[in-house]
């Protein structure tokens, strides 16, 4: 059987990774270190995350608005731990012109800036600043918003979609009277991040809470989504913070509250990028390329006219062009099919390999035997080959086609979960007692899944002395999740009483 991309997944994971992106055309390098042109098809991926997800905010109340790409260095300076968090990745704008010398483009020492300003590495103190404004009364709250933003953060190593200098990304703020409602916020929009994972991206994801050292700069308590990817290493896909009244106290965000005495509000965060691209590459795709959910995919089904420069050239054309309108007018997932006829001046298999490796679900081949027969030729993104390694390409009358279409794409969204989601809860080791038994766990395999194991729930030198270990062996805690089984029995680390499990894996 010969792939379409020049590695694979077992000779190269990295390599295959970056093959995929450059093979589907996702993105490109731009010039600067870590940023990256997300191209059309990457980019129209990004899309469906946003019209998907953005719906689902704003079901909960949310609406959306837009902050300063620039924020001021005191803004940071007011919360210690936050910008401590976040220093070293912080881009910095000192100067507001530049000035000819010596031949170069250099800061005008005359424009320098009265107080530095920080390019957007995340929004919590400007948009704290802003609450501090808008809320007076208990009356003003709760406050739900969201942005659609880019942020900065200055990263040593970089992998486009996962860890980029700059990235794509919605982050929620919220301000609540109670820790109750703050507390219910938090949890509520992680469930949001769970079901759009598993619904819409078709990952399937564990949410918890992530131990104290894996907490947001500032937060109280951080939760998330974590996914495995098929090379065993774990994503953290989404994020959901309860930030207490941390921010609260720095940006003197106070109410008065019913019985006229001054509140700090309580506040959380939320977010989720373009690393979920990243995720999907490394969930769903495969030796050809990227498998693209059909929720999430810019196109669901592509129709490749086959043409060969000859008097029925016009009438595939025609016949292709009334498909996609059939198609078109149909509904999937409650919207409307996504069809696309692709007229470029390219042969046949070309096209047909490009889409392949672009992921579309559905790709429909039309030649002229297939117009006087009535038919399509189907090919299934999610079971490309047949049992004999030959590419699985179905002849099926037209009519039958597009009255099954939206049927086969609910069914290839719910191939690729199931596939998924086998991998997943394949790859969770819950019978490791000891630190002995999960090192040899990790040196085992070159790419193994997670461990769940006994968490005491350490904290200061205990903790540290935990992580220092965990960094040794190349591994992380991930976090606790919702739905684990109760402790009982003893920490592995500490030795001591456990009072709840905690995932251990690799990551990205």
């Amino acid at each position: 059987m010969k792939h379409a991309l020049s590695v694979t997944r077992e000779q190269d994971f990295s390599a295959w990774y970056q093959a995929v992106i450059t093979e589907a055309d996702l993105a490109e390098e731009s010039g600067v270190r870590g940023c990256m042109v997300i191209r059309p098809w990457g980019y129209g991926i990004w899309e469906r995350i946003q019209t998907l997800l953005d719906a689902q905010i704003k079901a909960t109340g949310h609406e959306n608005c837009y902050f300063p790409l620039f924020i001021p260095l005191s803004y940071f300076e007011k919360e210690a731990e936050h910008v401590d968090g976040f220093a070293k990745e912080m881009a910095v704008v000192t100067h507001h012109r530049l000035i000819q010398k010596d031949g170069k483009l250099v800061p005008d020492p005359q424009a320098k800036l009265e107080e530095p300003l920080v390019v957007r590495p995340t929004s919590e103190t400007v948009i704290g600043a802003a609450f501090s404004r808008w809320v007076q009364s208990w009356r003003d709250l709760p406050v739900l918003i969201n942005q659609w933003a880019n942020v900065v953060r200055w990263e040593m190593r970089t992998r486009m979609f996962l860890r980029t200098t700059e990235f794509l990304w919605q982050e929620g703020h919220t301000a609540h009277a109670t820790v109750e409602e703050a507390m219910e916020e938090t949890m509520k929009m992680l469930e949001v991040y769970r079901s759009f994972a598993e619904d819409c991206v078709a990952m399937p994801v564990v949410a918890g809470e992530k131990p104290e050292n894996e907490r947001f700069p500032g937060a109280v308590a951080t939760y998330s989504i974590e996914a495995i990817m098929q090379d065993g290493k774990a994503l953290q896909a989404g994020t959901s913070h309860f930030l207490g009244t941390t921010f609260s106290q720095a940006q003197n965000i106070k109410f008065q509250n019913a019985e006229g005495q001054q509140e700090l509000a309580q506040t959380t965060s939320w977010g989720m990028s373009t690393r979920m691209i990243g995720g999907l590459i490394m969930v769903h795709g495969d030796d050809d390329g990227l498998r693209v959910p059909p929720r999430v995919a810019p196109y669901q089904v592509v129709v490749v006219p086959m043409l060969r420069d000859t008097d029925e050239d016009a009438a595939i054309v025609d016949y292709c062009a009334d498909l996609v309108g059939q198609l078109n007018a149909l509904d999937v997932f409650r919207e409307p099919v996504r069809a696309l006829l692709d007229r470029r001046a390219a042969k046949a298999a070309t096209k047909r390999w490009g889409w392949v490796k672009k992921g579309a679900p559905i790709v429909i081949e039309v030649g002229g035997r297939d117009v006087a027969g009535g038919n399509v030729s189907v090919i299934r993104r999610d079971r490309l080959y047949r049992a004999d390694g030959k590419l699985d390409s179905q002849i099926v009358a037209r009519d039958d086609f597009v009255a099954g279409a939206t049927a086969m794409l609910t069914e290839i969204q719910a191939s690729l979960f199931a596939d998924a989601k086998s991998r997943l809860d394949g790859s969770i080791d819950r019978s490791i007692t000891d630190i002995e038994a999960l090192k040899a766990y990790f040196a085992a395999s070159a790419k193994p899944g997670w461990a769940l194991v006994q968490w005491a729930k350490p904290t200061g030198e205990a903790l540290e002395k935990v992580v220092q270990w965990l960094k040794g062996e190349k591994l992380t805690l991930r976090n606790v999740p919702n739905d684990a089984d109760p402790a009982d029995g003893t920490c592995i680390f500490t030795g001591e009483k456990a009072v709840e499990r905690v995932l251990v894996g690799r990551s990205y």
